[in-house]
């Protein structure tokens, strides 16, 4: 093994050295960052709806926090790796950013949904685990990112939403909501029969003790 190891080139083996410890630095700072991002999380302290809601949107944010911060290492690592093999990045950035320059005039959508996205989580709209409704579509909050949201709809089906397109937004989950039930009646029966018999219905509901527990439940929240 001395041997084999003594007709490897000191410079090939400083190079290996180098690329290792740009790795482990790499994901020594991922792990730190992944400490970081979770410190922002608020664990709720009760069961309250308010804690719960505030719990999610913490780890909403550390998610996205970590995501582009993780993204931003890996893309500084990765160049100071290209080093090793004899290759000048400053050509390569100053091109990358020439280009990144360009392509910020043509992504014009991409970075309004990024801002979109940003504000959303910052004003605390919507988390994960939301009901929603933007335009047609309506669902529960699978997944949010600065660039898009992820909505699973009533079929089953995932619909992605870039943030840019969202204008208005219906949140079915906060605080409480209301269900509007249409009611048809013929023409030929008596009005004061029909609510007589909407009022019985409700008394009915009224006097459930299974929705009486949860509504009292959900009134404590």
């Amino acid at each position: 093994m001395s041997s084999l190891l003594a007709h490897i080139p000191e410079s090939l083996v400083a190079s290996a050295f180098h690329l290792l410890l740009i790795l482990v630095v790499a994901l020594a700072v991922n792990r730190l960052l992944r400490l970081a991002t979770n410190l922002l999380v608020k664990p709720a302290a009760s069961q309250a709806r308010a804690a719960q809601a505030r719990e999610q949107q913490t780890r909403t944010l550390s998610g996205v926090l970590y995501s582009a911060a993780s993204k931003t290492v890996w893309a500084v690592a990765l160049l100071t790796a290209v080093q090793e093999f004899g290759i000048n990045v400053t050509p390569v950035a100053a091109l990358a950013g020439l280009t990144g320059l360009a392509l910020g005039f043509g992504a014009q959508n991409l970075v309004r949904d990024i801002i979109t996205g940003f504000y959303i989580i910052l004003e605390d709209q919507y988390v994960i685990g939301d009901t929603i409704q933007v335009g047609e579509t309506l669902g529960r909050v699978e997944h949010l990112t600065l660039r898009r949201t992820v909505v699973r709809d009533p079929r089953g089906a995932l619909v992605t939403i870039s943030n840019g397109d969202i204008r208005t937004i219906a949140n079915l989950s906060r605080d409480w909501s209301q269900l509007y039930v249409d009611v048809q009646v013929a023409a030929e029966e008596p009005v004061d029969a029909a609510l007589a018999a909407l009022e019985k219905v409700a008394s009915e509901l009224r006097a459930d003790h299974w929705w009486r527990d949860l509504r009292c439940s959900a009134s404590r929240r």
